[in-house]
């Protein structure tokens, strides 16, 4: 359930643009027996957010997965700006209710890639882990146990746990899928801050409405890229109905 970060050594962009965090191409990947990737091609754009968008079982987690260096791809490219390794938040449903932990240290784990799991924490860590916490409005659930939390401060939790990695490359799996109106709200304006402040984020949602306020989305159907570019270019009204059937 921690933040995973990546083990592998990514391969550099050939020429660094300015405007480019991740480039991949000819990306497959997927699980024993059942591929999932088919020949993906794109790049995440730099200080910016970017939706990963499409239907259940269009490939969005495995993309994120791919990118944050958890599931490894079975062919193609896959290129990565000078950064830090990613923070991966990953759905709240993988984070189970027994487990008995604190909001802190839940937070905490986010820094295992850092020192590793026996050693206790640094100054240097809990600096980290309190900033995150504060940033993220979580500071005064330290002590609440995480089972005990609403949908909404959990996520927020998640999300701190991710920025205590002090990466500059942000990827979380549907951050405000089950959250009420609210909660999506102030998700969605957290993420827009962390850009503006120098991070590159990328989030998996089949949220029409969170994918539209990004500034590129990456329209995804059955493991094939469909478009890529600005919301209102790619989520348009024919590329949607192609791939979401009216109830």
């Amino acid at each position: 359930m921690t933040i995973m970060f990546n083990k592998h050594r990514p391969e550099p962009l050939d020429d660094e643009p300015g405007n480019e965090r991740i480039r991949f191409s000819d990306l497959d990947a997927g699980y024993p027996g059942r591929p999932v990737l088919r020949q993906l091609g794109a790049h995440i754009p730099s200080l910016a957010m970017t939706a990963l968008v499409g239907p259940n079982g269009s490939g969005k987690s495995t993309l994120l997965g791919v990118l944050a260096g958890v599931i490894v791809p079975t062919s193609g490219r896959l290129q990565y700006a000078a950064g830090r390794p990613p923070a991966f938040v990953p759905q709240r449903g993988a984070v189970g209710d027994a487990l008995p932990l604190t909001a802190r240290q839940t937070v905490e784990m986010g820094r295992w890639g850092e020192r590793g799991l026996w050693r206790p924490p640094t100054r240097r860590d809990r600096t980290a882990v309190d900033s995150a916490m504060d940033r993220l409005g979580v500071a005064g659930l330290a002590d609440r146990q995480l089972g005990e939390l609403s949908g909404g401060q959990r996520q927020r939790v998640l999300i701190a746990q991710g920025l205590a990695q002090q990466s500059d490359l942000l990827l979380l799996d549907e951050p405000t899928t089950g959250l009420d109106p609210e909660a999506r709200e102030r998700i969605t304006a957290l993420l827009t801050e962390l850009v503006a402040d120098g991070t590159t984020v990328v989030q998996a949602t089949h949220d029409l409405e969170a994918a539209r306020s990004a500034d590129a989305c990456l329209l995804l159907s059955d493991g094939r890229l469909l478009g890529q570019g600005p919301p209102e270019h790619v989520l348009t009204p024919a590329a949607l109905s192609r791939i979401w059937q009216p109830a």
